[in-house]
């Protein structure tokens, strides 16, 4: 296979705006398409691979899946076991299982299947995830296993039926992306079934390139590089991916790679030296780069500037050069590393990847590293708050004297174990209801139902930096409840949100000892911005979590003992519940009427 200079450069082209993309800088807000950019050159060259070796009738696929592994794994299982020791010392419980298990599906090659099945309102935040960015490696995996076997298996019936049937495949995937993007953009970005077009955009262009002899095209050439780079700069995060938006760059990387004959303009642009050479480590750098950001957010009290990240990015070029240079160079070349070693240490490697991340997951984050011994898993996990479904009934049922209706999603959950951990919850009749607001409780057969049998009634929802909060969006509703509350037909209160500060990680590197009312120092305004709740709702009927547990040290994040009071910056442990309940809910309006209730 003739060797493109300029496919190097657009390799470069691809890899360093994903790397500034993650970098956070904003100019580069559609940096991911790097990413399809690599999907296209992958199948271009692949099906190139594959054609010449059958017509050559020199194909193995046992040479060929060597051939990947020779590629892909060797740097791949080192960057993960470079990564571990990081994690062991800087990862809270919940995060380190999240990397145990994506060590795992990555060793596996099906990291975009695990963050499939893991994204959700419980994901912990990507900026956490060091191996996040192995989705791709996870596609392009499952691309390498399959599409050779297909392949084989029809080209047997003419190479005129593997096109054809690569060109269907690709306009039914197409059109799957398109429809998920809206329907399940979680699948439509992890799942190959949404990405195979993808790589066979590259497969048609390799079968194009074989069978066909095109007069080279200066102007296509650098119409295609000129889309590639304006989606680079147009696109961003709203852009719903992949989708009929990621066909400009897709069909600009084809005509890259169709028209860009090595005398066109394009072509000595992308062959230019620093470019080419970028592109020779381009899979080094794209390993490294996004671990070396993570865990510079894992270690650091607050989000990392700017200047930082860019230190990062021209950091992660050193350790990309080395893992070429002494890893991929050598395990490529099997006059240096025979068959016998590469799958020896391929498989001794992925024993330990598999055992370790076994190990994180079975043992929820090994919490024993990070907390007291004392410390029970379960008082600090989402178990704990998803333990309180328990209370989520359509009606009351008891003859007790105060009836308390909590609305909310799982703040309101979090609000119901402070009451659980703070009072005797059976002198009283509690219902949890997710499936209402302060609207709908008041306009549904089945909200008034509950709320005309309600004493105690607590709005207890989540709203965002950009105060995107349900309730807060009604004010006529609010005013509504408080109206209905005035009349006497029950106490009505609005919890304020609840957010601990960027990351918490870094307590991992203080002693247990030195944990004492330790505070993320963070602003309370810098955290949530009350400023619409405190308009919108009465101050007797409003309940602020952060005022009473911040000051100008920053926010409270563990207890007087030492113990996190958040497992994920916006949730509660139980020593959090715990610590409000006794801090903040007793002195309440609401500890008040508990109170009494208590006292019957």
């Amino acid at each position: 296979m003739k060797y493109r200079p300029e496919l190097d450069g657009l390799r470069a082209l691809a890899v360093l705006s994903v790397i500034l993309f993650h970098a956070e800088f904003e100019v580069f807000s559609g940096g991911f398409v790097g990413v399809d950019v690599f999907f296209v050159i992958s199948g271009y060259l692949i099906t190139t691979i594959l054609i010449d070796d059958i017509e050559n009738k020199r194909f193995s696929i046992v040479n060929f899946y060597e051939r990947r592994a020779r590629r892909i794994l060797p740097a791949l299982f080192f960057v993960m076991l470079v990564c571990i020791p990081f994690a062991w010392i800087w990862m809270l419980p919940d995060p380190f299982e999240n990397f145990g298990q994506s060590i795992v599906a990555t060793t596996l090659s099906g990291n975009n299947i695990l963050l499939f099945l893991t994204s959700g309102y419980w994901d912990l935040a990507a900026k956490f995830k060091p191996l996040l960015h192995t989705w791709s490696i996870g596609i392009e995996g499952q691309y390498y296993i399959f599409f050779p076997l297909l392949f084989v298996l029809i080209w047997r019936f003419g190479q005129s039926l593997v096109y054809w049937l690569v060109i269907s495949i690709t306009f039914i995937s197409f059109a799957l992306s398109e429809w998920l993007s809206r329907e399940a953009p979680e699948a439509a970005f992890y799942l190959i079934h949404a990405r195979t077009w993808e790589l066979f955009s590259g497969s048609i262009s390799a079968f194009i390139m074989y069978n066909t002899r095109l007069q080279k095209s200066g102007s296509l050439a650098l119409f295609g590089l000129t889309v590639i780079f304006i989606s680079i700069f147009a696109y961003g995060e709203n852009t719903r991916w992949p989708s009929i938006y990621t066909l400009p760059p897709v069909i600009g990387v084809m005509l890259v790679i169709l028209f860009a004959d090595k005398e066109t303009f394009t072509a000595k642009i992308l062959s230019a030296r620093a470019l080419v050479a970028i592109g020779l480590i381009s899979y080094s750098a794209y390993l490294w780069h996004y671990p070396l950001l993570s865990f510079a957010k894992i270690y650091k009290q607050t989000e990392p500037s700017l200047m930082l990240n860019f230190t990062l990015v021209l950091l992660a070029f050193v350790p990309s050069y080395f893992s070429w240079r002494y890893i991929e160079k050598p395990f490529r070349n099997k006059s240096m590393i025979s068959g016998k070693i590469l799958l020896a240490t391929i498989l001794t490697s992925a024993v330990v990847l598999v055992g370790f991340g076994y190990i994180a997951h079975k043992y929820n984050g090994l919490a024993s590293r990070v907390f007291d011994k004392n410390i029970s898993y379960s008082d600090i996990d989402y178990g704990y708050n998803d333990r309180n479904f328990v209370f989520k009934k359509n009606e009351f049922e008891t003859n007790l004297q105060l009836k308390v209706l909590v609305i909310g999603n799982s703040f309101g959950r979090d609000f119901i174990n402070v009451l659980r951990e703070t009072y005797d919850i059976s002198k009283f009749e509690l219902i949890f209801a997710d499936d209402y607001d302060v609207c709908t409780l008041f306009q549904t057969e089945g909200g008034e139902k509950l709320s005309s049998k309600a004493n105690l009634i607590i709005f207890a929802n989540h709203y965002d930096l950009n105060n995107r909060f349900e309730d807060l969006n009604n004010p006529s509703c609010i005013n509504e409840a408080i109206e209905y509350s005035h009349k006497g037909n029950s106490e009505i209160f609005f919890i304020g949100n609840k957010h601990f500060g960027f990351n918490q990680n870094w307590i991992t590197r203080i002693d247990i000892a030195d944990r004492q009312l330790l505070r993320n120092p963070i602003t309370l305004d810098q955290m949530i911005d009350e400023t619409r709740a405190i308009e919108l709702i009465p101050s007797a009927n409003y309940i602020s979590i952060m005022k009473p547990l911040s000051n100008k040290e920053g926010v409270l994040i563990t207890n007087e003992l030492g113990q996190i009071l958040s497992p994920d910056r916006t949730h509660l442990t139980k020593y959090g519940a715990i610590y409000i309940g006794r801090e903040i809910v007793l002195s309440s309006a609401i500890g008040r009427v508990l109170e009494f209730a208590q006292n019957q």
